[in-house]
């Protein structure tokens, strides 16, 4: 398996020498060269796979320079009872990612057992696994930087503390975010730990990731990598739950399903859209935005307009509060059938103008025949959804969650069981769900008083130059 820029301009590279480095030299994402396709037979066989097994077979499809033995060893630690399934009281002991069933047709997918409580701990443990599998081959060491809106932080950060080859420099917009998720990241100790608050939005602390990334110099002095989800590792990761969540759902692989799928950076669904690829039977893919309604208005009109930082609303599910969704290069790369040339033609307009716009072109009946559809929720909208799903259900479920629920509803076919991916636990959005059910969510034992807790971190202007000063003077 060999990957590819989606700018068409950097040499081709294997699993593992994508998995460290982030953006490729050219400015572009790297992709698979083409996608492994699975069959009914080889899908029907993995039904009766453990999550962790599932794991190492499906990345094994992308991931073919780590042997088998050895990928099944790093899902078969990474993927346990110990790591997952323990977050809630009712969870099942040893399902990593129970499918819950709301109502006939329409289930959750339950993907916040994990040690932060939310759906990226499912790539991040791994992804801890396999930089630090190669880190070791190699002897080296790596200064990861990242940018989060909330939960992408505390994942990346549990799944790398104490590794003695990493350090984590974590970029967070100062006051986005809630008072669980800044306590989750900066009460930790940790030495190779260092969380920083820029004064902007996620967008702002985006760009300076990618800035970084594009100064060759400094990323190969500093060893910088990545744990966005620019990362291609963190994107087949995700891949693995939507094969599980399919497998959970049916029968039989003559079955259909749809998902829906809050969405911020595109990333989630990005993965979604590779398992159609590879021939999983999903009928749609629902994407679910919040008032940053940058996605939803395209996947309408075909225009992608990129939104300033101060267009860029702060919601009541602060993880989606984004308005440049990174992923979505390798998505139009797809659909306008790979054509580096077209693509740098895109994505200079939105460099140059902000936007581009493909309604009434050749590529807008892509779109609709794409499989992915849209739809946008208010605070309104996740205050009622979350109490109308506490009362018809018994289940509360967080913010990001509500916004997948609320436009999941309106899609809905009979005829296809509709599941929808859950962001993370309620205990991590306190004050919304006080005001939507006057009650605070529980929260696992752990994490009790962490808002209280001391708490460690740098404040930075916006600036790259600032960023990377702060990394030259604390790299070890």
């Amino acid at each position: 398996m060999r990957y590819v820029s989606t700018r068409g301009r950097a040499p081709e590279q294997s699993f593992s020498e994508i998995l460290l480095s982030g953006l490729a030299v050219d400015g572009g994402l790297y992709v698979p060269a083409s996608y492994p396709r699975i069959g009914a037979a080889e899908l029907d066989a993995w039904r009766s796979l453990s999550y962790a097994d599932l794991a190492s077979a499906v990345i094994g499809k992308f991931a073919d320079d780590i042997t088998p033995d050895e990928l099944s060893a790093l899902t078969g630690a990474t993927y346990t009872a110990g790591n997952f399934a323990n977050a809630r009281a009712d969870s099942r002991a040893g399902d990593i990612t129970p499918l819950r069933w709301l109502g006939p047709g329409l289930g959750l997918l339950e993907l916040s057992n994990g040690p932060t409580l939310a759906f990226k701990d499912l790539a991040m443990q791994l992804l801890g696994a396999l930089f630090q599998r190669v880190l070791e081959q190699r002897g080296e060491r790596l200064n990861v930087l990242g940018a989060t809106s909330g939960d992408t932080g505390s994942a990346a950060e549990y799944a790398m503390r104490g590794r003695d080859r990493i350090n984590v420099f974590m970029l967070s917009p100062n006051g986005r975010m809630s008072a669980f998720q800044r306590a989750q990241m900066y009460s930790l100790a940790d030495p190779n730990i260092f969380n920083v608050a820029l004064d902007g939005v996620f967008d702002d602390c985006q760009d300076i990731v990618k800035s970084v990334a594009g100064d060759l110099e400094f990323k190969q002095r500093f060893s910088v990598g990545s744990v966005n989800s620019i990362n291609w590792g963190r994107v087949v990761a995700q891949v693995v739950y939507y094969f599980k969540g399919y497998l959970a759902a049916t029968q039989s692989s003559e079955q259909k399903v749809s998902f829906a799928v809050p969405s911020g950076n595109f990333g989630n669904i990005l993965s979604g859209w590779v398992a159609k690829q590879m021939g999983l039977p999903i009928e749609r893919l629902v994407l679910a935005t919040n008032e940053n309604d940058v996605l939803d208005e395209f996947f309408r009109t075909g225009r992608y307009r990129v939104r300033s930082s101060t267009e860029t609303h702060a919601t009541s599910s602060p993880s989606m509060d984004i308005s440049k969704a990174s992923n979505f290069e390798r998505f139009i790369f797809d659909l306008i059938d790979r054509d580096t040339e077209l693509l740098r033609e895109l994505w200079w307009e939105v460099d140059t103008r902000g936007q581009f716009h493909v309604g009434g072109t050749p590529i807008w009946p892509l779109i609709g025949a794409s499989g992915l559809i849209s739809g946008r929720s208010t605070h309104s909208d996740r205050i009622r959804t979350i109490r109308t799903t506490f009362e018809r259900y018994g289940v509360i479920v967080d913010p990001h969650t509500a916004d997948g629920i609320k436009v999941a509803l309106a899609h809905i076919d009979r005829d296809v069981p509709m599941i929808c991916l859950e962001t993370a636990l309620p205990a991590k959005f306190p004050e919304t769900i006080i005001e939507a059910l006057g009650r605070e969510p529980e929260r696992p034992a752990a994490y009790a008083g962490l808002e209280t807790r001391p708490q460690r971190f740098e404040r930075l202007p916006a600036d790259a130059e600032a960023v990377k000063s702060f990394i030259a003077c604390h790299v070890s």
